[in-house]
């Protein structure tokens, strides 16, 4: 199978109203969709409520905690771990929206079209600004829910507010880090392997293959697949298996044994073994549960 004859990953569509393009809510804890890679068509704001967790956003590794707020731009491969009582507000909009704001500031948009130049996904924590932008996202939720008149101006007008403030206070200079940032081509690599193995997860693949799809050598590829992925292929790989494992168990339709052929374990002990080491319990006491 090579590159050409791949189909190309989509972005992961967000529906948003047209007249009014954003949408503004609390989760509690993350889903498991949002611990697998993901990448979306919508620009997205964070704000920790409460609680510890990580995101690993194009291979990086970013441990947040309450009161942090992290922007997430439409091009980034990213999931979420919660670490402790995580409660977080989440902020999707649609970029096109701002269209005719950029007449009058072409840089609001800058916090993303600069991400990992001029920006961090992360913002600086101890920054004197950032305890102002927490209230701007607050009333900005305030005024998404209450729905009074003219609250989607408002919401509009608290959005501007908040990326002219990131934009003017939160600007870094280059450094040499950015070297070390995966390039955007890297990251359709990345891509593209990853849909294969979540398409045929249960296929017994090897590095070679893997690498051999997007013509890499099985290092490099290696190399690239961890730091964008935060762990190895196969590892991952585990894992893919490991989700679905956990969703057939929880259906109670099917033996044990048809679960670990039908999610790729070759043997049951193999599958027992991963299982509890990767999930933390038994295939039997995940059901039961």
């Amino acid at each position: 199978m090579t590159m050409a004859k791949m189909v190309e990953i989509a972005k992961e569509k967000v529906r948003l109203a047209r007249n009014y393009p954003i949408l503004v809510e609390d989760t509690i804890g993350v889903d498991s969709g949002y611990q697998r890679l993901h990448w979306h068509d919508v620009l997205e704001i964070n704000v920790i409520k409460s609680g510890t967790g990580y995101y690993i956003i194009n291979g990086k590794r970013y441990e947040f905690q309450q009161g942090d707020i992290l922007l997430i731009n439409s091009n980034d491969l990213h999931c979420a771990y919660e670490t402790r009582d995580l409660i977080m507000q989440v902020i999707s909009f649609d970029g096109n929206w701002l269209v005719s704001s950029m007449r009058l500031d072409p840089e609001i948009l800058s916090p993303f079209r600069e991400m990992n130049i001029h920006f961090a996904n992360l913002l600086d924590r101890h920054h004197p600004q950032i305890e102002k932008l927490r209230g701007i996202l607050l009333d900005l939720q305030r005024e998404h829910e209450e729905h009074q008149r003219s609250y989607t101006s408002i919401v509009y007008a608290h959005l501007l507010q908040f990326l002219a403030l990131v934009n003017r206070e939160f600007r870094i200079p280059c450094s040499d880090a950015n070297q070390h940032v995966i390039s955007e081509r890297q990251l359709e690599k990345i891509r593209l392997v990853l849909y294969e193995m979540e398409e045929k997860f249960a296929y017994p693949w090897t590095l070679e293959e893997l690498a051999a799809l997007v013509y890499l050598s099985p290092s490099r590829f290696s190399d690239i697949f961890k730091r964008a992925v935060g762990m190895p292929p196969l590892l991952y790989l585990i894992h893919l298996r490991l989700e679905h494992a956990v969703l057939l168990l929880e259906r109670n339709e099917m033996k044990i044994t048809d679960i670990a052929l039908e999610c790729g374990f070759r043997t049951l002990t193999n599958f027992n073994r991963l299982f509890k080491k990767h999930i933390g319990v038994t295939p039997m006491t995940s059901r039961k549960h």
